[in-house]
């Protein structure tokens, strides 16, 4: 009898990743995750692999001049547990090139793999999405890595019907308001890569960012110049109370856009994290745009997102 193949141990470096392992089933297989991986919950017992070199509980002004000065010293802003991956043995660890505030770097993960005696034997999975397809091409990319291609075929497709549903309703919008989403708010910075692309999706007309592009850093002067008419508020890796607690930060926005529309929601769950939960976050972006038309989804997410 032939045995049937060992299942691939994955580890994990990265939030989103650890979601897309989870949506092709392949849960049971993942060793070891990030210290920013929290979703599923059934996955929080996993040997934590990273730690940050900054404090991730200060006020987002602090935050942002302890990851530039990290920056200026050319260090990384996180640290992989190299004896706690060598123990693990992993098969496939996945981790991104797309932003250095976001996880381990790749050269970091590159380093560690290089200095484990069966490094010959680990596949390193790179994921550097900057638009809605990329991150929907990644839920293929990664199942076919973990050995369950058909699942990632399956998920990426469904993922899609449930993106095009929603585009579908919010064509009959009777008008497509102007839309800023924020990143971070102290310093102001405007959300790029594939959020203008889900503002369009939910009915809204994009402005002060490209799709697929950086987040650019603006003024309240400038942001005021934009004329939102909705403003989104979603700093990365803040959750809703997190956000809220930006109370200066929050006024001043306020004061600067002060007819716009102006909503606060989760942006660590949501938005920021290339994964599956992008349809989620699409759902709550047309429901800020638009509330009369998704008042379901107003309702279904009702706990992470509130007026500002």
């Amino acid at each position: 009898m032939i045995a049937a193949p060992r299942a691939p141990r994955i580890v994990s470096l990265l939030p989103s990743a650890t979601e897309l392992v989870c949506a092709v089933g392949g849960a049971a297989d993942l060793v070891g995750i990030s210290h920013e991986c929290d979703f599923p919950a059934a996955i929080r017992d996993r040997p934590v692999l990273t730690r940050s070199r900054i404090d991730p509980h200060a006020a987002s002004a602090a935050i942002d001049q302890a990851v530039r000065s990290v920056i200026r010293d050319a260090l990384s802003i996180y640290a992989i547990d190299e004896a706690a991956l060598a123990a693990l043995a992993p098969d496939v660890i996945i981790t991104q090139d797309l932003c250095e505030v976001c996880a381990v770097s790749l050269d970091d993960v590159r380093a560690a793999v290089a200095r484990l005696a069966h490094n010959r034997d680990i596949a390193i999975v790179t994921l550097t999405p900057t638009r809605l397809a990329h991150v929907l091409d990644d839920v293929v990319r990664v199942a076919a890595a973990i050995g369950r291609a058909d699942a990632g075929i399956a998920a990426r497709a469904a993922l899609q019907a449930r993106i095009d549903a929603i585009a579908a309703r919010a064509r009959a919008a009777p008008t497509r308001p102007r839309v800023v989403s924020l990143e971070w708010i102290d310093p102001l910075m405007l959300g790029g890569t594939w959020m203008p692309e889900l503002i369009e999706l939910a009915g809204g007309t994009a402005i002060g960012a490209e799709a697929g592009g950086p987040a650019p850093t603006i003024s309240l002067a400038a942001l005021a110049a934009l004329a939102p008419d909705v403003v989104l508020v979603k700093p990365c890796g803040f959750d809703l109370p997190r956000a809220l607690g930006e109370r200066d930060a929050l006024a001043a926005i306020a004061a600067a856009v002060p007819a716009a529309r102006r909503v606060v929601t989760d942006g660590n769950a949501f938005f920021n994290r290339p994964g599956p939960r992008l349809v989620e976050s699409l759902e709550i972006m047309a429901a800020a745009i638009h509330p009369a038309l998704f008042r379901d989804f107003a309702a279904t997410h009702a706990a992470v997102m509130t007026a500002a």
